[in-house]
Formats: C-alpha cells, structure tokens, sequence
C-alpha cells in the first residue's frame, strides 16, 4: 500500500482533534481511554500522532472522535 501525505500530513483533522480534546480538558492517555471503551484500540502516543498529523485516521476512527469530543464529522474534517 503506498502512503499518501496531503500538504505534508496523513490526516486533516489532527489540529481539530486537539483543539476538541482541549476544549473538555482531556488528556490524550484520558481521549484514548474514551476511544477504547467505544472499541477503537489505540493508544497516547497514537493521539499524539494523530494531532501532529503524522498518523492515518480511519473513517470508524473519525466518527467515535466525533461522538467523543461532541463534535461534527464535517468540523473535524474542516468542512464546517
């Protein structure tokens, strides 16, 4: 599979993702535990990643974001 960078990053809704996170006072390790209770395994350092936007983030993946940090699908993908 080749990887594919947008304007140098893996994803467009890392700076969204951490922006959120912030916005209810949640640590990464604290958001990773919300996203393994809803199934999603993954761990800090893959937050992390993900808000530096050097880690794919799959479309399941997106949307438990979003129910977590009550935020839109279409503002994490900065449609919105």
């Amino acid at each position: 599979m080749k990887i594919y960078d947008f304007n140098g990053k893996k994803n467009i809704c890392g700076k969204r993702v951490k922006e959120a996170r912030k916005n209810l006072n949640l640590s990464q390790e604290n958001l990773a535990a919300k996203l393994q209770i809803e199934g999603i395994i993954i761990e800090r350092d893959s937050i992390s990643r993900i808000e530096i936007g050097t880690r794919f983030v799959t479309d399941y993946e997106i949307a438990v974001l979003s129910k977590i940090l009550n935020v839109s699908v279409s503002w994490l993908l900065g449609i919105e």
